[in-house]
C-alpha cells in the first residue's frame, strides 16, 4: 500500500464507488472495448470483495465511462446487457452492486465523463445521502483519480495489469490517497 498523502479512510465510510473495466474486470488493451458479456472477464476475487462491503453496510455504485458508445463499436443496450449479467453473477456469489452510471459520450461532449462530476451528481440524486466525505472511489486510471478529487472523495489507485495501464498510471498513483495491486487488497485495507 502506498499512502502518498498521509490521509486516512473516511471515518464514517458509506459509499464505495467503484470503476468498472481493470477494477472488476479484466481490461482491454488500450484503444479496445469490452463489447459484450463473452468479452467481460470477472477479476479473482472481485465478488467476494464486493460481498464484503456489501456485509459492511457499504453502498456499492459502479461509475464508468464509456466511450465505445459515442464510437459506436456498441450500445447503450449492449452496457446494459454486460451490467445485468454482471448484477446476476454477483447476486449468485452474495454480492451486489447499488447503482450502475456510466458516460456514454466522447471527450468533451458532457459533463458526466470522468473526471467530471456528472456520475457524481446522477448517484447523489439517486442517494441523496452520498456525501463526498463518506465516499471513496477505487479506480485505475488518472481520469478515475481526478474524479474523486474533484469532488472530494478519498482516492484509491488499483495498480492492476502493467501491461494494460493506460498511460498517467504514475500520475495517478501520485495524486491517488492510497494505491493497491487489485480490489481485493483496497477493500481488505478499508475495512
Amino acid at each position: 500500500m502506498t499512502d502518498s498523502t498521509q490521509r486516512a479512510f473516511p471515518r464514517d465510510l458509506a459509499t464505495v464507488f467503484l470503476d468498472r473495466d481493470g477494477v472488476l474486470n479484466e481490461k482491454m488493451p488500450e484503444g479496445r472495448y469490452v463489447t459484450s458479456w463473452a468479452e467481460f472477464q470477472l477479476l479473482p476475487g472481485v465478488p467476494e470483495a464486493i460481498a464484503r462491503l456489501n456485509r459492511a453496510g457499504l453502498r456499492v455504485i459502479v461509475v464508468s465511462n464509456q466511450r465505445g458508445i459515442a464510437l459506436g463499436l456498441y450500445s447503450v443496450a449492449d452496457v446494459e446487457a454486460i451490467h445485468a449479467a454482471l448484477e446476476s453473477l454477483l447476486e449468485s456469489q452474495g454480492a451486489r452492486v447499488d447503482a450502475f452510471y456510466f458516460c456514454p459520450h466522447d471527450k468533451g461532449q458532457c459533463s458526466c465523463r470522468k473526471p467530471l462530476p456528472g456520475l457524481f451528481d446522477q448517484a447523489v440524486a439517486q442517494f441523496p445521502a452520498i456525501t463526498p466525505a463518506s465516499s471513496v472511489i477505487i479506480g485505475d486510471s488518472l481520469s478515475d483519480i481526478e474524479f474523486g478529487r474533484r469532488v472530494g472523495m478519498t482516492a484509491i489507485f488499483i495498480e492492476g495489469n502493467a501491461q494494460r495501464r493506460k498511460p498517467g498510471a504514475e500520475s495517478s498513483r501520485q495524486l491517488a490517497d492510497f494505491s493497491f495491486p487489485t480490489l481485493v487488497e483496497a477493500v481488505a485495507a478499508l475495512l
